[in-house]
């Protein structure tokens, strides 16, 4: 594996394990109360196109890392348009 594939699957991890703890958080205290809805709904639009993105240039690392953020991020969202705060 190549020194930019092995960064580069290290930046997507720091950077979607970074919303397990939210994504934890939330679900636990059923409380999405102080989460931006614009921000989580921003978010998730880019991740979507960072994900076009990587399959365009067939780039798994962009692949691997934006499903996972993707994932996250959306169980965020739908915690934040769930729960009745």
């Amino acid at each position: 594996m190549e020194i930019h594939t092995i960064i580069g699957l290290a930046a997507g991890f720091c950077t979607t394990i970074a919303f397990l703890p939210q994504a934890l958080k939330t679900w636990k205290t059923k409380s999405a109360k102080d989460l931006s809805l614009g921000m989580y709904s921003i978010f998730c639009t880019g991740i979507v196109l960072w994900l076009a993105y990587g399959f365009m240039i067939n780039d798994v690392p962009i692949i691997l890392t934006n499903i996972a953020s993707m994932t996250l991020a959306l169980s965020i969202l739908y915690f934040k348009l769930s729960f009745k705060d």
